[in-house]
């Protein structure tokens, strides 16, 4: 993911999701990004190209003991 890419799926997250997010590239262009609100990991953005098509999926992983005091 470039950072180009990377700015525009941050700009989409702020707009549909919260102000705060922030997408974070990892060090390999190839590899995913990371999602975050503040100095919490959110989860995963990856690209996907599927018969000519871009899209971007984007994974978040909820803990058990996330939910406790709930």
């Amino acid at each position: 993911m470039t950072a180009v890419e990377a700015a525009k799926l941050q700009r989409f997250l702020r707009n549909k999701l919260h102000p705060d997010m922030a997408v974070q590239c990892r060090n390999r262009p190839d590899e995913c990004a990371e999602i975050h609100i503040g100095d919490e990991c959110l989860g995963v953005v990856a690209k996907v190209i599927d018969e000519g098509e871009t899209s971007y999926s984007f994974e978040i992983t909820i803990l058990d003991i996330d939910l406790e005091d709930l």
